[in-house]
C-alpha cells in the first residue's frame, strides 16, 4: 500500500500531470479521496520553490544550447505567455487572485508548474507566489477529488 501513496505523491510532482492526474490515479488505487487529496496537494507544492528560484535561470541557460535549446525556448515562451495572461486578468493589483485562479481551474496548461514559472517571470516574489499557488492547488485539488470520487462511484469502483 505504501507504494500507492508514494506513487500518487510523486506523480503529483510531475509537470503537466500534477495533481490533476495524480488524484484520479490515487482514488483508482483505492486510496480514500481525502487522503489522496492531502498527499497530492503536498506533492504538487514541493517543486514550487525550486521552480521559482531555479527554473527560469536554467531555461535561460539552456535556451541557446544545440540540442535542448528549442524545448527550453518553448518553456520560456510558455512561462512568458502565462505571465502575460495573468497580467491581463489582474486588474488593480489582483495578481495573487489571478494567479490563484490560473492554477486553481484544472484545465490543460495551467497548474503549479506553469503558474510558478509565470510568477517568476513577473518577479512576483516568493511569498505572494507561494500563497497564490497554494490556494490554487487547494482549489484544483478539491475540484479533482470531488470529480474523481464521483466518477469512480458512478462506475461502481
Amino acid at each position: 500500500m505504501l507504494w500507492k501513496y508514494l506513487s500518487a505523491f510523486f506523480i503529483s510532482m510531475v509537470p503537466i500531470i500534477e495533481l490533476r492526474g495524480a488524484i484520479p490515479i490515487a482514488i483508482g488505487y483505492d486510496i480514500h479521496p481525502v487522503v489522496a487529496y492531502i498527499i497530492c496537494v503536498i506533492g504538487n507544492m514541493v517543486p514550487v520553490p525550486f521552480i521559482y528560484f531555479f527554473a527560469r535561470k536554467f531555461l535561460l541557460w539552456g535556451s541557446d544550447k544545440r540540442y535542448i535549446g528549442k524545448f527550453f525556448r518553448w518553456c520560456i515562451n510558455k512561462g512568458e505567455r502565462g505571465g502575460q495572461k495573468l497580467m491581463k486578468k489582474a486588474k488593480n493589483g489582483g495578481l495573487v487572485i489571478a494567479l490563484m485562479l490560473f492554477v486553481g481551474i484544472p484545465i490543460p496548461g495551467t497548474g503549479a508548474w506553469t503558474g510558478t514559472l509565470a510568477a517568476s517571470f513577473l518577479d512576483m516574489g516568493i511569498k505572494k507566489t507561494t500563497l497564490a499557488v497554494s490556494l490554487g492547488v487547494i482549489m484544483a485539488g478539491i475540484i479533482m477529488a470531488l470529480t474523481s470520487a464521483g466518477v469512480f462511484a458512478a462506475i461502481g469502483f
